[in-house]
């Protein structure tokens, strides 16, 4: 079953439209302010987003040792080296220098019988 056409309601709202009185300037006044906020609030909340990631991003402290981000922190939680301030890990005696051919693990392939 079909809805009829609500025709009361169009005839209100352009009465108040055409209307020179208070009533449809209130009502034009209520329709741009709605308006406004959906337009203008999704743009603001997107701004003030966009600050705090960047306040966030600030306070990031990644670890060069490890590769583990904090917030700020003088101690590494991942593998306990320490950073200074710009997050680069401060000369430390618990993690000695180590040449990348020192630390690569040679494999080798055997075959197993299951007899």
């Amino acid at each position: 079953m079909q809805r009829p056409i609500p025709w009361l309601w169009i005839a209100l709202a352009a009465f108040l439209l055409l209307a020179p009185g208070l009533a449809g300037r209130l009502f034009i006044d209520v329709l741009e302010g709605v308006t406004l906020l959906v337009v203008v609030g999704p743009l603001l909340l997107a701004g003030a987003g966009l600050v705090a990631w960047q306040l966030v991003k600030r306070r990031m402290t990644t670890c060069l040792a490890c590769g583990t981000v904090s917030f700020g922190q003088s101690v590494c939680p991942a593998c306990g080296s320490a950073l200074d301030s710009s997050g680069t890990p401060a000369a430390s005696t618990n993690h000695p220098e180590v040449t990348a051919s020192d630390a690569t693990i040679d494999v080798v392939a055997q075959v197993v019988d299951d007899d």
